[in-house]
């Protein structure tokens, strides 16, 4: 996979990719340690920032997609870049002059999932249209190594630039990051295909909800996605009370914060570089299955974590188990979502997936924290790791159509 080449313009809009990603990565749980370090919040509070911002972004984000399909993918991916680097660039300066406060994380928590919703559904269905059907797992599977790669190193460099320079030096790498993103989108050559004209003066209700009817009508895609929202949800839910429960509780400083989340995406480059030779050799109908069974067993084991190193290692094998699992599945997954969505809706189409993912994540988040609030962030823990187990039930049971990622496993290619 490593030596396929898909093209120059493929390899700067993986480059423009791969800095935005490690950008995030330097700053990933940036705003929860801000809130618990500079501005003393409880897990109500830690919980909230992670679920109302994405929750709000979400809804804001529910006519992009629809905005996004009938419009050149390329400009508007460069503009959602700009846009997050303007916002999270406000965080640094608001905290250097004293002005920071919790209402602020929140707003631009919510532009942020916003515009990252709007990036995602243009990126999609831009990629879709730069490389051929038969390289879409490859594709996707650089980018999913990328995105972890980018997490094995950023949190760690992140933790000791925090402890260097303070809480919000990673807020400044993330907003450059994605200064450089549209910077390296702006450098593909090549006029990209004008997009479908809507044909209408005034959006419908059914034009807006186009995305949804697409995931819910296809069978699979439905199991899919049901079975996305509830297992990012419960996963994602866990997060913000890990936080208190290891910088609070337990004691953690921040870089071994840092090193509990980053140690184990080492697990991602493993995952998405098997991700195309596994599908060559048992199909996407028994990744699915059996993968996406394995992405929900073993998030109950963080509730023993315990003070010191074995409680260190104890985070980084669980996290270590779930993400090589998750690492191996995203690709196919994004790779068969492509493949069953035809080009004029995937814009939409992505819109709409990524809409309820952020809602499932800001609805479990809410609910975990109120929980945590209560009973102590390890209950809150628990509790995901139980229902998480029933998540694959969701998956689907029926056979897959024999195209794009299927016909992997009977050419090999």
């Amino acid at each position: 996979m490593a030596g396929r080449s898909l093209g120059r313009q493929f390899g700067w809009l993986w480059a423009a990719n791969a800095v935005s990603a490690y950008g995030s990565g330097l700053a990933l749980g940036a705003f929860p340690l801000i809130a618990v370090l500079a501005l003393q919040v409880g897990p109500a509070e830690v919980s909230a920032l992670s679920a109302v911002g994405p929750a709000v972004g979400a809804l804001i984000a529910l006519p992009l997609g629809l905005w996004v399909e009938f419009r050149r993918k390329r400009p508007v991916m460069i503009a959602m870049d700009l846009t997050r680097f303007a916002v999270i660039a406000t965080v640094p300066v608001a905290y250097a002059f004293g002005w920071l406060s919790f209402v602020q994380l929140l707003v631009v928590s919510a532009v942020v999932a916003t515009a990252k919703i709007a990036f995602n559904a243009a990126g999609g269905a831009y990629l879709k249209a730069l490389v051929r059907p038969d390289d879409l797992l490859v594709a996707n599977a650089r980018f999913e190594s990328t995105n972890w790669g980018s997490l094995a190193v950023g949190p760690p460099l992140g933790g000791a630039a925090i402890g260097v320079f303070g809480p919000v030096a990673t807020v400044v790498a993330d907003a450059f990051s994605h200064l450089l993103s549209a910077l390296g989108l702006t450098a593909i050559r090549g006029r990209e295909e004008g997009p479908a004209k809507s044909g209408k003066g005034r959006v419908t209700a059914g034009e807006l909800l186009d995305g949804w009817r697409n995931i819910l009508t296809h069978p699979v895609l439905r199991a899919l996605y049901l079975n996305n929202m509830v297992v990012a949800g419960l996963i994602m839910a866990t997060e913000p009370l890990l936080a208190v429960l290891l910088l609070r509780e337990l004691g953690f400083a921040p870089w071994q914060y840092g090193l509990a989340f980053a140690a184990p995406c080492v697990g991602g480059l493993i995952g998405s570089r098997l991700a195309r030779r596994v599908v060559a050799r048992y199909g996407p109908q028994r990744v699915f299955r059996t993968v996406g069974t394995l992405r929900a067993v073993w998030l109950i084991g963080l509730v023993f974590v315990g003070p010191g190193v074995i409680g260190l290692l104890t985070v980084i094998a669980v996290e270590l188990a779930i993400i090589i699992s998750m690492s191996l599945y995203n690709p196919v997954l994004a790779t068969y979502r492509l493949e069953h969505t035809p080009q004029h809706r995937v814009a939409r189409t992505l819109s709409a997936w990524s809409i309820g993912q952020q809602l499932s994540i800001a609805v479990f988040t809410a609910l975990g924290g109120l929980l945590a609030d209560v009973t102590g962030p390890r209950t809150g823990i628990a509790v995901a790791g139980l229902l998480i187990l029933a998540s694959p039930l969701l998956l689907p049971r029926r056979p897959l159509a024999a195209t794009g990622v299927a016909r992997v496993t009977a050419t090999g290619n």
